[in-house]
This record gives C-alpha cells, structure tokens and sequence, in this order.
C-alpha cells in the first residue's frame, strides 16, 4: 500500500511519501518492528540477476556536498558518513522561529554530546552576512564546545538547491521576517544519506519524538 502525506510551512508544502507493508510504518516515526520509514521519493529499478527478473528500489538520498564552516573548513557528506545527522536550516539574525528551534536542538546536542554516533548540520540561508566568523560567533553563544555540530554557509544556489534534496524550503522573501523565509524542520538522516523522519523544531512534543526515533535509528547499526 502506498500513500502520501506533506507538510506546510509559510504557504508551501512539502510531500513526503511513505510505504506501509509488512511492518507496518507509519509517518510519524513510529513502526511495529521499531524501524524508521524511509521518506522522500523512491524508483523501482528492475533488473536481470542470475538470468531472474528482480526489482530494487532506489531512495531519495542527499547528494554529495561541500560547504564551508564556522571554522572556514571545507566539510563535505564525508564528514557524516560513519554516524546518523540532524539537519536544518536558519540564519543568525532570525527573529522568528530559528531561537526557538536552535534552543530546542541545542538540547539534542548536549544529550549526545561526545557521541561520535550522532552529528548536527544547520545551513545558514543569509548567504551575504553570515559568514564564517559570523557562524562562529554564533556557535559559541549558543553553547556549541565541539565539531559534532557543523554550521555551514554558501552560495545562494547551493544552499537553497540543497534545502530541496531534505524536503526543505528556503528562500529569500523581503515579507518574512528578517528577509529569508525557511523550514523550521530539523530533517533526521541515516548512514545512506536518506531522510528518516522530519519533525518541527519548535514544538516540544516533536523534539521528543526525534529523541525517540533517533534511539530507534541508532539501533539499527548495532
């Protein structure tokens, strides 16, 4: 069986497609077997092996990158590959969702801090001020202490053309506040760089469900 939900954020939305079989999954990061749904778009594949038809599926995955960080380091998806990450996307000088929703993942953090396991990557989407240092500055007031947590800034295509690969949104928009308008979703991604739950930064009762499917994903690899 097969169905499609989305989610809305400041008018736009985003579909996330999941698949309900023999575990039954369900969306919201919850599953019989205790096993995260893979989201996003999918592609069956058929192909001949050992002269018998068979069909694999091919997932929505995060495509390579290469951004530059508080530390004017070049990180890339290699950074992330041996752990589990938590991403989203902000800007310094929000005055709306983004205190609320870095405080909250702030709280991850520091509930995982020194756990090489579990990283965190914010993506600034005010490509002219937040520079480097800028990103620095900012990691450090909010309690930052090691390079679990990556913050990344550049050009105004590779950021907001990545935010499309996570099912997210970012955009300038001179109505929003602070002139950039973004999801406050904090995107959970897995190993394989594939989307494994997305939930609303600023709602309380979603950042525990993140911590509890972050304990369910963490068990997979165990």
């Amino acid at each position: 069986m097969r169905f499609q939900i989305g989610f809305i954020h400041h008018g736009f939305v985003v579909g996330l497609i999941c698949w309900a079989g023999a575990f039954l999954i369900s969306c919201d990061g919850g599953a019989s077997d205790q096993r995260l749904p893979i989201l996003g778009l999918r592609e069956p594949v058929t192909k001949v092996v050992n002269g018998v038809q068979v069909t694999d599926t091919i997932y929505q995955q995060i495509p390579a990158f290469e951004f530059i960080n508080q530390d004017s380091v070049v990180i890339s998806q290699t950074f992330f590959e041996n752990g589990i990450y938590i991403a989203n996307f902000f800007f310094t000088n929000c005055p709306s969702i983004c205190p609320t929703m870095q405080r909250n993942l702030l709280g991850v953090y520091q509930e995982y801090l020194g756990d090489e396991r579990v990283r965190f990557l914010s993506h600034s989407v005010d490509f002219k001020y937040d520079s480097p240092e800028v990103l620095k500055n900012y990691a450090d007031r909010l309690g930052v202490t090691n390079d679990q947590w990556q913050f990344v800034t550049g050009s105004k295509s590779e950021i907001y053309g990545i935010a499309d690969k996570y099912m997210s949104y970012a955009a300038e928009n001179s109505d929003a506040p602070g002139g950039y308008d973004h999801s406050g979703y904090l995107i959970l991604i897995d190993k394989n760089r594939h989307i494994r739950g997305a939930y609303d930064g600023t709602s309380d009762d979603k950042i525990d469900l993140l911590l509890k499917d972050l304990r369910i994903l963490l068990k997979e690899y165990e």
